[in-house]
């Protein structure tokens, strides 16, 4: 029990605190069902604290960084055949709020409940968000703390501008910063045995030679 709760516990106020609280949630839950009603397949959006976050179009610079790192991942995972990877309009439902980040891998114990007509993603395994102007603060906030609490194992912090990668690993519930680089290597440990080069995520040539060095392996 965080001491926080301990001290909510402990007010007067509780009861119109809770209820306070639950007509908050009841009204989320009702504006959660009209974005899933409204959300179509070419839309990028999230809900996040009973709000809709609509998403602008992605800078060419943020596109190919995605595409690169896909490109490697989902290689990767259909070669070893170790899980499901999906990209940006992947709608992962957590206990509040809805996301659709860059990139997802889920383990194959979860992949096993993604169908070809699934729209609505179990919480990955492993997260990639790639940083723009607009969501870094939700992507290193609300995002962040979301994900370690609720079972998300491995998150990247990808800033394209600088070319510099933050990998967050979970450990005991709470995700420890493991590597912040822009050059080296970075191992993953969810998806177990996947290391790249850094360069690879946002150079192609460098792409390229991984994905070469992948195949023949």
């Amino acid at each position: 029990m965080t001491p926080d709760i301990a001290e909510l516990l402990e007010s007067t106020a509780l009861p119109d605190i809770v209820e306070e609280l639950s007509d908050r949630l009841a009204s989320e839950r009702g504006a959660r069902a009209k974005f899933y009603d409204g959300i179509d397949e070419g839309t990028k959006a999230e809900f996040i604290n009973g709000e809709v976050v609509t998403h602008s179009p992605d800078r060419a610079k943020h596109i190919g960084v995605r595409g690169n790192l896909e490109n490697l991942i989902s290689n990767y995972v259909r070669i070893h055949r170790c899980g499901t990877t999906l990209s940006e309009k992947a709608l992962c439902v957590f206990p509040r709020n809805d996301y659709m980040p860059d990139i997802c891998f889920w383990l194959p114990e979860k992949a096993a409940s993604i169908e070809a007509d699934t729209r609505k993603f179990p919480q990955p395994d492993f997260v990639v968000e790639i940083l723009s102007a607009s969501t870094e603060a939700k992507d290193r906030g609300q995002k962040l703390e979301d994900f370690e609490c609720h079972g998300v194992g491995e998150y990247w912090i990808i800033d394209a501008d600088k070319q510099m990668l933050e990998q967050y690993v979970a450990r005991e519930g709470r995700f420890q910063l493991a590597l912040k680089s822009g050059s080296g290597e970075v191992s993953s440990e969810v998806i177990k045995e996947f290391k790249i080069a850094i360069a690879a995520i946002f150079d192609g040539k460098a792409n390229l030679t991984a994905l070469e060095q992948m195949l023949t392996a």
